[in-house]
């Protein structure tokens, strides 16, 4: 079966959360699966190339005093040290976390999506959940599921 590499930034504790519920869930479904996971502050632009599949996971900030931005640590790993990484052929899955008070609610996504295809890669795959993820476990199961099938058929 294929692997995984999970790069994610949390700093409430949100996008954290909702990679263990996706893992959680993978480690019972799909024991053959192989899942690394690294927060994107120890990440390294050739971790980004590891596993068949890469998931890309952070919330929507205000990074700089701009609304709408990527967390903080996804921000420098993606914009600074992984800026002149190659990801051509590479399939890429999202996970963008936002809040619904704010106008560019889970704008992180728009931020994946130009890093990705910029630099060569191709989406597989979205997962958005707005406001708390407490409670919408269900919604990241599903997803999984979907991943699984992906995954399966690749």
């Amino acid at each position: 079966m294929s692997s995984l590499q999970i790069i994610y930034a949390s700093t409430s504790g949100h996008t954290e959360y909702v990679v263990s519920q996706l893992t959680g869930f993978l480690a019972k479904e799909a024991k053959e699966l192989e899942v690394n996971v690294k927060r994107a502050e120890l990440a390294t632009p050739e971790d980004l190339l590891a596993g068949d599949v890469l998931v890309l996971a952070s919330s929507t900030w205000n990074t700089g005093n701009v609304e709408g931005q990527l967390n903080p640590h996804m921000h420098a790993f993606l914009l600074a040290r992984a800026k002149d990484a190659a990801l051509a052929g590479k399939k890429v899955a999202l996970i963008a976390l936002g809040d619904q008070r704010y106008h560019y609610t889970a704008n992180a996504m728009v931020h994946f999506e130009e890093f990705v295809r910029s630099h060569g890669g191709t989406i597989l795959s979205t997962l958005t959940i707005v406001n708390e993820p407490y409670g919408q476990e269900e919604a990241v199961k599903a997803w999984g599921r979907e991943l699984l099938d992906l995954l399966a058929g690749s």
